[in-house]
C-alpha cells in the first residue's frame, strides 16, 4: 500500500511559491460557482469542420460559466473567435420544455443554458444551432444565422442529414425534416399520440444506455430509421414537481424493476415516400433496442439485449424486407457493458467485446470471423478513428494505469504491440481530425486543469487551442498557496484485487496533528472517480476547510474489466460497503487522522452508499453522514440499470431486501443529513421520504434539506453555493467540535 505524490505536483508547487503573496485568497463556496471558472477556459463538445481547417467548440461565457456559446478555431491562423454568442439566440429567463429538460438531466448537462449541442453540415459551410425551442443554420463565413423554424412547438434531437439535404427534428412526438433546399417542412414519421411517440429515445435509453436518439439517417439521406415507442405498457407513477410556489402532478411513465418496459419498434423509410418497412427484430417488453449503426448508404445494424443483459446481439439488416441475420452474439454470465464502438471497414467492420474478460477490439471480416485487434489485462474505452489507407485503428485505453487515460494506434490488418501517442502523466480526451492525420487533445492531471492543443497524429504538439496555462493570469491562480498536491494509492481487497485510492491533505498540514477526514464516496458501477484528473473545485475547498479528504474506488466500479466489476452481481451494497469499510479502516490508521472525526458524503448512488455505510459499519466509524438523492430500495429504480446488476424483484428478493437500506434503519446512530430534489424524475423523491418517514416513526434524530423544483441534478444559480454550504456546516457541526 505505497503512496505516491504526482510529479506534475512540483511545478504547482514551484508556481505557487513563485506568486506574490499579495494573490493568495481564501477559496469560497461562492467563489467556487462564481465566474470565470476556476478550471480557466476549458473547451467543450470538440468537432471539426468536415475538410479539417476549423475546430469548433462550446465555451463557458466569462461572465456567467453555465452558458455556453459557440466558438470557432482556424487551424491554419491560430485565430478563435466567438461564432454565436448565446444570447442572441436564448434569453436567460427561457423556459425550457419537459422533454429537453429531461433530455438534458440524462446527458447531465442540466445546469448548462444557452447553446449546448451543435453539428455541422457536411459541405462545411454551415452549423446547425439548436437554441430556445428553436433551429438556426449558422453560415461559418460571415456568421450570420438564418432561423429554420419558429413555432409554439418544441424542436429537439436536431440534425442535420449526412448529406446535408435535410434537418430533421422531434416535435410533439413525431420526426420532421426541413428540406433545406425549398425550405419545405415533412413529416417522416406516423404522429405521436399519447403513449406512442416517433423517433424517440424511452427513458431507460438515455438514461441507462447513453442513446439519446430514435432516429438515424442514412449516410446518402437515402433512408431514415426511426423508432416506434409504445409506452402504454410502462406503469404511471405519479410525481410531484414540487417547486416553490405552485406543485404539479406529473404523470410519469417510469419502468420500475421487475415492471412492464416500453415496447420500441423500428421502421426504415425513404424520405418524400410514404412506403415504410418494419424491422423484424423481436421488438417487446422484454428485450432493448441498443444501437443503430449505418454501414455505408445500403448496410443497416443494430445492436439488442435481452431483458436479463446476459446477451446482446448484433444483426444485420435488410433494407428492403425488415429482416434481421445475426452477426455476433456476446454473452457474459453477470452483464453486458454496451460500447459506441461500432466502425465500418470497406470489407467488414470493427467492434469492441468484454468476452475475454477485458474489453478489446475485434475485426469482423467478409465471412464474418472475429479476429483479436487487441489483448492484455487492460481496457480499451473506446474507438476514436479508423485510418482505412494504413490498416491502422486509434482507440484509447488505460494500458499503463487505471488511473489515466491515453490514444494508441494499433494496425487491425496484421495486430501487434499498441503504440501510446499521449504523453504519460496525464488523463486524455481526443477528438480526431476527419482524414485521421491529426487529432484535437485535451488533457489534465490533477494538479493541472484542462489544457486543449492540436496534435499530429504521432501526438506531436502542433499549437495550442486554449494552452490555460496556470500562471499568474489563471482564475485559479490567486488559490494555488493553498493547493494542496492529491495523494494516490493501493488498497488491497479481500479477494486480492486493487484498489486505488487519492487523498488531499490540508495545504497548511503538520505533522504529529491529527486532522477531520470526509470519505467522498460514489461506489456504484459504470462510475470511475480516482483518476488523474484536476482536483481544483470542492476537493481543494474541503482542504482548505481543514479536512483530510479520501476517495476510493471499490470493487464493482468501472473501467477495471469485468472480474473487478461482477462481484457485486444480485448483491449491490455488500461488496461496495465491505471495500468501502476496508478504505475507512486503512484511513483511520494514518497517525494524521483523527479516527472519531471522520464523515461521509456522497450523491446518487454515493447517497445511497453513504446510507448503508452510516448504518451497517461498527458503531462509531463515522462522526457524520451526508446522504444527497440516495436510491433506498431497488424495487424504486428503473428497469435496465436495477436488472442489469440485481435481476428482477421476483428473482431476486433475497438480494433485493439486503440491498434496501430499510433493514438497517433501526440501527441509524450516526448524525445523518438526507438532501434531495423535490422534483427527481430520476431518483424518485419518495425514495427519501420513505426513509423520513420511518426515522420519525422510529423517533430517530436526523436533519433534511429538500430543494423544491430541482431534479436529480441539485444546482444552478445560488443553488449549487446552498446545497454545499449545507452539507459543510452539517460536518463541520460533528466534525470540528472538539478540536
Amino acid at each position: 500500500m505505497k503512496s505516491h505524490v504526482l510529479k506534475a505536483a512540483g511545478a504547482v508547487l514551484a508556481l505557487s511559491a513563485a506568486l506574490s503573496p499579495a494573490l493568495a485568497e481564501e477559496l469560497t463556496i461562492e467563489r467556487l460557482y462564481d465566474s470565470p471558472s476556476l478550471t480557466g477556459a476549458a473547451p467543450r463538445a470538440l468537432a471539426y469542420s468536415p475538410d479539417g481547417s476549423m475546430l469548433t467548440f462550446l465555451r463557458a461565457n466569462e461572465e456567467d460559466q453555465a452558458r455556453l456559446d459557440l466558438w470557432a478555431y482556424d487551424v491554419e491562423t491560430g485565430e478563435a473567435s466567438m461564432l454565436v454568442d448565446s444570447k442572441t439566440l436564448e434569453p436567460d429567463d427561457f423556459e425550457l420544455s419537459e422533454e429537453e429538460k429531461a433530455l438534458r438531466e440524462r446527458k447531465r448537462i442540466a445546469s448548462s443554458k444557452g447553446i449546448v449541442q451543435y453539428q455541422w453540415d457536411s459541405q462545411g459551410e454551415q452549423i446547425l444551432v439548436p437554441s430556445a425551442g428553436d433551429l438556426f443554420l449558422v453560415n461559418v463565413a460571415d456568421k450570420s444565422v438564418r432561423r429554420l423554424t419558429e413555432t409554439e412547438g418544441f424542436e429537439y434531437d436536431a440534425k442535420v442529414s449526412p448529406s446535408g439535404g435535410y434537418v430533421s427534428f422531434l416535435r410533439d412526438g413525431t420526426l420532421y425534416a426541413i428540406d433545406l433546399a425549398s425550405g419545405r417542412e415533412q413529416r417522416l414519421s406516423p404522429r405521436g399520440e399519447g403513449a406512442v411517440s416517433y423517433g424517440t429515445a424511452e427513458f431507460v435509453a438515455q438514461e441507462e444506455m447513453s442513446r439519446y436518439t430514435g432516429n438515424w439517417w442514412s449516410p446518402d439521406d437515402s433512408y431514415v430509421v426511426y423508432t416506434r415507442t409504445d409506452e402504454s405498457t410502462v406503469d404511471i407513477i405519479p410525481r410531484f414537481d414540487i417547486a416553490a410556489g405552485d406543485v404539479t402532478v406529473i404523470e410519469q411513465r417510469y419502468p420500475r424493476a421487475g415492471r412492464p418496459n416500453a415496447v420500441v419498434d423500428l421502421f426504415i423509410r425513404e424520405p418524400g415516400k410514404r412506403r415504410q418497412v418494419k424491422v423484424e427484430w423481436g421488438a417487446s417488453p422484454d428485450t432493448y433496442l441498443a444501437r443503430v449503426h449505418w454501414a455505408g448508404a445500403e448496410r443497416l445494424f443494430i445492436e439488442t439485449v435481452n431483458r436479463d443483459q446476459t446477451e446482446l446481439t448484433l444483426s444485420s439488416v435488410d433494407l428492403r424486407s425488415g429482416e434481421v441475420t445475426e452477426v455476433h452474439t456476446e454473452q457474459q454470465p453477470a452483464w453486458i457493458n454496451l460500447s459506441d464502438d461500432f466502425r465500418s471497414l470497406d470489407e467488414g467492420f470493427l467492434w469492441t467485446t468484454e468476452e475475454t474478460g477485458y474489453r478489446h477490439i475485434l475485426r469482423f471480416g467478409k465471412d464474418g470471423e472475429p479476429v483479436q485487434v487487441t489483448s492484455g489485462d487492460w481496457q480499451v474505452l473506446g474507438i476514436s478513428a479508423v485510418d482505412k489507407e494504413a490498416g491502422e485503428v486509434y482507440f484509447t485505453a488505460n494500458r499503463e494505469t487505471p488511473l489515466e487515460r491515453h490514444l494508441y494506434k494499433v494496425s487491425y490488418l496484421e495486430p501487434g504491440e499498441p503504440e501510446r501517442i499521449t504523453e504519460e502523466g496525464r488523463t486524455w480526451s481526443v477528438r480526431m481530425a476527419p482524414d485521421g492525420k491529426s487529432f484535437a487533445g485535451t488533457s489534465q492531471n490533477a494538479n493541472t486543469p484542462p489544457q486543449t492543443g492540436l496534435y499530429t497524429a504521432d501526438g506531436e504538439l502542433i499549437t495550442w487551442v486554449a494552452e490555460n496555462a496556470l500562471d499568474e493570469d489563471h482564475p485559479y491562480a490567486p488559490y494555488l498557496d493553498a493547493h494542496s498536491a492529491p495523494e494516490y494509492g493501493t488498497i488491497e481487497a479481500e479477494d486480492g484485487q486493487v484498489m486505488h485510492y487519492r487523498l488531499i491533505k490540508p495545504y497548511d498540514f503538520e505533522p504529529g496533528k491529527e486532522y477531520p477526514a470526509i470519505l467522498q464516496v460514489y461506489g456504484g458501477p459504470h462510475v470511475q472517480r480516482v483518476t488523474n484528473s484536476f482536483t481544483g473545485g470542492s476537493l481543494q475547498y474541503m482542504q482548505q476547510q481543514g479536512y483530510v479528504v479520501f476517495q476510493l474506488d471499490n470493487r464493482g466500479s468501472y473501467n477495471r474489466g469485468k472480474t473487478f466489476e461482477d462481484v457485486i452481481h444480485r448483491q449491490m451494497s455488500d461488496i461496495e460497503v465491505a471495500d468501502q469499510l476496508q478504505g475507512v479502516k486503512w484511513l483511520a490508521s494514518q497517525d494524521f487522522v483523527d479516527a472519531d472525526r471522520i464523515g461521509v458524503s456522497g450523491w446518487s448512488y454515493g447517497g445511497y452508499m453513504t446510507l448503508h455505510l452510516a448504518l451497517r459499519a461498527p458503531e462509531g466509524t463515522f462522526g457524520a453522514a451526508v446522504s444527497g438523492a440516495p436510491v433506498t430500495d431497488w424495487s424504486l429504480y428503473d428497469t435496465f440499470y436495477t436488472e442489469r446488476y440485481m435481476d428482477t424483484p421476483e428473482g431476486n428478493p433475497e438480494g433485493y431486501e439486503s440491498s434496501s437500506v430499510f433493514p438497517y434503519l433501526d440501527d441509524l446512530e450516526t448524525p445523518l443529513l438526507m438532501i434531495h430534489g423535490m422534483a427527481d424524475d430520476n431518483v424518485t423523491f419518495d425514495n427519501s421520504t420513505r426513509v423520513f418517514a420511518i426515522l420519525q416513526e422510529g423517533n430517530k434524530e436526523f436533519e433534511m434539506m429538500t430543494y423544491p423544483g430541482q431534479r436529480h441534478g441539485v444546482g444552478g444559480e445560488g443553488i449549487s453555493e446552498h446545497r454545499l454550504g449545507t452539507t459543510m456546516r452539517f460536518l463541520d457541526k460533528y466534525l470540528k467540535a472538539v478540536e
